[in-house]
């Protein structure tokens, strides 16, 4: 009978099988996909400025156009390929949720429009908006309570 390996021979076999991240590579990789993607967002800025929209509606455009291209991306397959390869700098907050969102509902589109699409979209994004909306409502009220801001 095999015996069952206590804690600490469990780390160090779990660390000797565990392979070196390269740190410095993984880095870099973030920090050059996360900043074409957020050069990607000034490049759209400046073309929807150019196109005669206002400041805070082509800001809005950007978000609008950024979330549909990273859905549009994750539907194709390419986004997962891309992240895969740059890491981290494609959870840029806006791309990575939006292929958070995407990525279930894609997944379970073979379970059908409501069961699958429609109820899996929200695996992800439900409790992120969850907490989302009640840190929105306890920062509202502590700045209500104190009187802080404008």
């Amino acid at each position: 009978m095999r015996k069952t390996p206590s804690e600490q021979e469990y780390a160090e076999m779990t660390r000797r099988a565990s392979p070196g991240s390269p740190v410095l590579k993984n880095a870099a990789l973030a920090y050059l996909s996360g900043g074409a993607i957020c050069c990607l967002g000034q490049l759209l800025l400046n073309l929807y400025l150019t196109a005669g929209l206002p400041e805070t509606q082509a800001r809005g455009f950007v978000s609008v156009t950024l979330i549909g291209l990273s859905a549009l991306l994750t539907a194709l397959g390419v986004y997962d390929k891309l992240a895969r390869r740059c890491g981290a700098g494609t959870l840029v907050p806006i791309t990575g949720f939006a292929n958070a969102v995407a990525s279930p509902a894609i997944e379970f589109k073979s379970e059908k429009f409501i069961t699958g699409t429609c109820a899996k979209i929200f695996t992800i994004a439900g409790p992120v908006i969850a907490i989302g909306t009640a840190a929105a409502t306890a920062y509202g009220l502590v700045v209500w309570v104190f009187g802080i801001g404008g």
